[in-house]
């Protein structure tokens, strides 16, 4: 908006002195007349036409034209403070556009600015007919004229109009951009304090990674990941000016997260490294301790071959040959983990002892199992009744429990059950005979078992969802 000085301001902002022109002329007519009633009444009727026909300074025009002069003026007045006005909201609504497109670029923040060059258009128009109209009329002058000053007033008054017009519609404008403008607003607020949290955090992080190294920790991984970010920090020392306020704020989160991680990191390394060293001790001990153990497979195997027939042991053979094999690949990873140690690769180191430890627990159960096998087995044959009642209670619970409340059980539930009772009579009629499998009937009676657990589960899901 072009801004115009002297005559486009408020009259209120102008001097207006005793000795200004337009107030001296006043006070030589006042003189002059003062002076002709003093004189002879000769005199004064020669000198009193001259002193009307204005003494050669200003036409007097009467009541009417010095009323439409006002008028003017007060118009004029009017329109400057309306171009004020709308000129300050401009000004302010262009700022708010900045803020917005400094941070976002949405389609609606292109919008926002499009629609924002488009009011400013019209408002250069408005302004350009009221510096127009200004310019167009010297209201100051002595022989103005009252129809010269009424059509200022009219012309003012239309310019003062259109200013108030656009500047409703620049307010309008301005609410509509509400949510944009707090997004924006709220994102500024964001960038410096996140930039800072950035920068203290690698600080943080060198600092733990100089202590780490202190206490002779080499954590040559860390130094790398950290010495990346190292570009990162630059660009957001560059500041939003350059990058934009987004991508400075994205920057900014994650260098804030990746460097965050490199001080945990650091941070405990010391423990990890403790803990590599126990996890070592541990799984040697117990590596140690399973070579031990699986040397009494063998003799649990020949009292299985002697008592039992081959169906109860033949799933056992193999157990201590892979038991020996386990414990030695196992040995063979603690050696690799230990050198990863002392070399301080410290995801090798854990990935090597994550093995040993998979390998010894499978271990530890196939050697479990076959003594396992054996107590089982030893008291199933010493006295087959109480794994029989055992599974009779578990159908008998289930059976009622599928009464409950009614007359009938349903069909998906007695079945199964039924099944079940079936199933059991069969395993005991399995272990008449001269050399019965035993450990078939185990295996029988505990997926009878399974069966009825999973029918009562069936059976209290649907009630508790009926209830």
């Amino acid at each position: 908006m072009r801004r115009r000085r002297g005559s486009v301001w408020p009259r209120g902002s102008r001097s207006f002195s005793p000795h200004s022109p337009r107030r001296a002329s006043r006070h030589s007519a006042l003189r002059d007349v003062v002076t002709l009633a003093l004189l002879p009444l000769p005199l004064l009727a020669i000198a009193l036409p001259a002193a009307f026909a204005g003494g050669g300074t200003r036409r007097w025009f009467g009541g009417r034209g010095e009323s439409m002069r006002a008028d003017a003026q007060a118009a004029k007045d009017a329109a400057a403070a309306a171009f004020y006005e709308l000129d300050t909201a401009q000004r302010d609504l262009r700022i708010s556009i900045e803020t917005i497109v400094a941070v976002d670029s949405s389609p609606a923040a292109q919008r926002a600015v499009s629609d924002f060059e488009a009011m400013g258009r019209r408002i250069d128009e408005v302004s350009h007919q009221y510096i127009s109209a200004v310019d167009a009329h010297d209201l100051d002058r002595d022989d103005l004229e009252a129809s010269v000053a009424a059509r200022a007033r009219a012309e003012l008054t239309q310019a003062k109009d259109d200013l108030d017009k656009a500047k409703q519609d620049l307010d309008r404008f301005q609410q509509g951009l509400g949510p944009l403008l707090d997004k924006a607003e709220t994102q500024l607020a964001r960038l410096a304090p996140a930039v800072e949290r950035a920068r203290q955090t690698l600080l943080a992080a060198s600092n733990a990674l100089d202590a780490v190294r202190g206490a002779g920790l080499k954590a040559d991984d860390l130094a790398a990941r950290l010495a990346a970010l190292g570009p990162e920090l630059t660009k957001l020392n560059q500041g939003a000016g350059q990058h934009g306020v987004p991508e400075t704020l994205q920057r900014a989160d994650r260098v804030l997260r990746d460097a965050e991680a490199v001080r945990a990191e650091a941070e405990r390394l010391p423990e990890r490294a403790a803990e590599t060293d126990r996890r070592l001790v541990s799984l040697r001990t117990r590596a140690q301790a399973l070579t031990t153990r699986s040397g009494q497979v063998d003799p649990i195997l020949s009292e299985l071959r002697r008592r039992f027939t081959a169906a109860c042991w033949q799933d056992l053979q193999r157990v201590p040959d892979q038991a020996a094999e386990n414990v030695r690949q196992a040995e063979a990873k603690l050696k690799e983990a230990g050198r990863a140690r002392d070399e301080q690769r410290w995801p090798d180191a854990t990935s090597l002892l994550s093995t040993v430890r998979a390998l010894l627990n499978s271990t530890d159960e196939a050697v479990s199992a076959a003594g396992d096998r054996l107590r089982r087995l030893n008291a199933v044959a010493k006295d087959p009744q109480q794994e029989i009642e055992r599974t009779r209670f578990a159908i008998r619970d289930a059976q009622r429990l599928a009464m409950a409340g009614r007359q009938t059980p349903e069909q998906r539930h007695a079945r199964p059950l039924d099944e079940s009772v079936a199933r059991l009579d069969r395993a005991v009629a399995s272990l008449e005979g001269r050399h019965p499998d035993y450990w078939h009937f185990l295996t029988e009676t505990e997926a009878v078992r399974q069966t009825v657990a999973r029918v009562v589960a069936q059976i209290r899901e649907e009630r508790g969802q009926g209830a």
